[in-house]
């Protein structure tokens, strides 16, 4: 899909420069790649102490399961 983005010259040769890229497509695609695992991080660290666990549940006991 052809997009017509007006993004800063000097912030894309930077992400090229640091990430090794050579054009400038793939520097922005390895930073919405980025980005979207940066995001999905903090959705899944937002639970943190928040999630409940079985009053029950040994956790120890299921290594030796067969």
């Amino acid at each position: 899909m052809a997009t017509n983005l007006a993004i800063d010259d000097g912030l894309i040769l930077e992400a090229q420069k640091i990430g090794g890229h050579r054009t400038k497509k793939s520097a922005v695609t390895e930073a919405l790649k980025e980005y979207i695992q940066r995001r999905k991080q903090l959705q899944v660290t937002a639970l943190f102490g928040k999630v409940d666990y079985a009053p029950g549940y040994d956790y120890k006991a299921l290594r030796h399961r067969k």
